[in-house]
């Protein structure tokens, strides 16, 4: 998906009231959160790949690898 321009986004932010622009500045700030917290599990899920594959990767559960 293309990254919409800037400068229009600026533009209205700067024609809303203050308190509007700390609702967005709050919004903005919980989206980089929400951003940082999906980057940490997919970093740890990545983490535990290699501790589960002597779990996962065994004999007894070929069986299940095949379906």
């Amino acid at each position: 998906m293309a990254a919409p321009a800037r400068e229009p986004l600026f533009e209205k932010i700067a024609r809303l009231p203050p308190a509007r622009v700390a609702e967005v500045e709050d919004f903005v700030d919980f989206l980089a959160l929400r951003n940082a917290d999906r980057e940490l599990v997919h970093a740890a899920a990545a983490a535990s790949v290699p501790a589960f594959a002597k779990v996962w990767d065994n004999p007894e559960d070929d069986v299940y690898d095949e379906t």
